[in-house]
């Protein structure tokens, strides 16, 4: 499988494993659901998670004709292109409002989660 990011250069973390600066490749031998994570400074990280069913060859019965019999060497590739967004800072004065909403709440014991 390849993870392709524009623009190029995020680190790839694949079911918690990192697997290279992108473009990042790497084999896979299960199908199933896979979690992607993408990271770049200056970015919003990316979680995206895909799930990787198997090729015909693949299913019982024909895996033995596609591993056994076929005359060429059959190859699962996939591909996953991911869009990267810069990341936004929050104008000043609506994060110090903020922490003053926060540290009041504090103060009278009575806190909302974050927004």
């Amino acid at each position: 499988m390849t993870v392709r990011t524009n623009p190029a250069g995020a680190t790839v973390s694949v079911d918690n494993q990192v697997i290279g600066t992108s473009p990042a490749a790497s084999s896979f031998v299960y199908y199933g659901t896979r979690e992607f994570r993408i990271e770049k400074e200056g970015y919003k990280t990316e979680t995206i998670r895909r799930r990787f069913n198997p090729p015909w060859y693949q299913m019982p019965g024909l895996d033995f004709i596609s591993e056994t019999l076929w005359p060429g060497d059959l190859r699962d590739e996939r591909i996953i292109d991911v869009e990267l967004v810069p990341q936004t800072l929050a104008p000043t004065g609506e994060v110090v409002q903020r922490a003053d909403s926060l540290r009041t709440q504090s103060q009278t014991g009575m806190v909302n989660a974050p927004r």
